[in-house]
């Protein structure tokens, strides 16, 4: 009994001592996997970056010495990529979004359609943000159906914005109906009333470049005269976790003296990963290769089947194993393209003593744990969102098996 009680308490301290965040493999064909953390970044990326774990410039001026502020870093990016007069970057797109409406209609009222009070992950709702923020929330319309006479006579002298909120994670198909957005911008103004647009996964290259559905790309948006717009730079571009606001400098400067912008803020590595990201675009076509994220979107069936090969053929014959490719389809995830499925290859493992989930778990415990599918009690692992470097690694957990 000491003996295993001595034995117990040893690996409880290996595990304390272990750092819990791990590289882990992506078999599951989710691109944007919240709980593997969403946009992967390239060796490119953590190359450039790594050395700025010491010592930076943060908010230091190089040419005076004098004190600067971190968001120098992003800004004049974010300005070149999207058209907009200025911008903010903080820890989420909620944060950006709380913010937002901290800033410009805290305790003033907000007009929104019932149609876009969304839920995103969390179960935090866009009513609960509002509440949080101190803005009054006035709904107009209905569920499906929002005209612009109801944005119109809405708007009072108590009226502090619009808010318009990107479905990106559900779709109303059917009886429905909603306003341009340049009607609800034409509308706003004439009225003197601002529009901020919560765009949730903002692209800041078209999407059908893919072959996905139309995405608003915000460029598109800042065009439209939208004051301000806010989104994720962990989604579809491919970045860090980082909320994102753009717009027109007069809201973006009431945002900046916001005494809730320092703890939303970003931290050093943050910034300057985010930073290389966004220099990334400065060459579209470039990007879509260079960026692992966008890499995955324009992933085709050849690439995928060259992957399943390698595994096949490094893997060991053995009988008690059995490995076939099947047809399958992948997800964008994290709320972006809810419904939209890209065509992909899998590997079907199966096993003559064990069962799917007993396969599961033994290769999510692996030196480098692996991540598949279970579907109808059988074990899948998407070449979707697998990376070259990913295959000895699975490899060798298959030979262990």
């Amino acid at each position: 009994i000491t003996a295993e009680i001595i034995n117990t308490v040893k690996k409880k301290i290996i595990r304390l001592a272990t750092p819990p965040l791990r590289h882990v493999i992506n078999g599951t064909g989710v691109i944007l996997h919240t709980g593997l953390g969403r946009a992967p970044l390239g060796a490119a990326v953590i190359e450039a970056t790594g050395s700025l774990a010491a010592y930076t410039n943060l908010e230091i001026q190089l040419s005076n010495g004098r004190r600067g502020q971190r968001l120098d870093h992003v800004t004049p990016l974010l300005r070149l990529l999207t058209g907009a007069e200025d911008a903010v970057v903080v820890n989420n797109n909620a944060a950006a979004v709380l913010l937002m409406l901290n800033s410009i209609a805290r305790r003033k009222e907000v007009i929104v359609s019932r149609g876009e009070l969304v839920e995103i992950g969390g179960s935090f709702r866009m009513p609960e943000v509002m509440k949080t923020s101190g803005a009054k929330m006035i709904e107009i319309g209905a569920t499906n159906k929002t005209h612009i006479d109801d944005y119109e006579q809405a708007i009072s002298e108590r009226t502090a914005a619009i808010m318009l909120v990107h479905p990106s994670n559900y779709e109303i198909i059917g009886f429905t109906a909603k306003p341009e957005i340049k009607q609800i911008v034409e509308i706003a103004h004439h009225r003197k009333v601002p529009v901020m647009y919560d765009l949730g996964g903002g692209a800041l290259i078209s999407m059908q470049k893919f072959g996905f559905d139309y995405e608003p790309v915000v460029e598109d948006l800042v065009r439209m005269g939208i004051d301000l717009i806010s989104f994720s730079g962990d989604k579809l571009l491919g970045g860090p976790q980082t909320g994102i606001i753009v717009g027109k400098s007069a809201p973006v400067r009431k945002i900046k003296q916001n005494h809730l912008l320092r703890a939303l803020r970003c931290d050093k590595l943050t910034l300057a990963i985010f930073a290389h990201v966004l220099s990334g675009y400065l060459h579209a076509e470039r990007a879509i290769n260079n960026n692992p994220t966008l890499s995955l979107f324009n992933r085709d069936i050849s690439k995928q089947q060259q992957l399943l090969n390698s595994i096949i053929s490094a893997s060991s014959g053995r009988e008690d194993i059995v490995l076939e490719q099947v047809s399958t389809f992948g997800k964008v995830g994290s709320g972006a393209y809810p419904v939209f499925q890209i065509p992909a290859i899998a590997l079907k493992i199966s096993h003559s003593k064990i069962n799917a989930d007993k396969i599961a778990r033994k290769l999510r415990m692996h030196e480098i744990p692996i991540f598949g599918y279970i579907d109808n009690d059988e074990y899948f692992i998407s070449m979707l969102t697998l990376f070259d470097h990913d295959i000895p690694g699975i490899v060798k957990a298959l030979n262990k098996l």
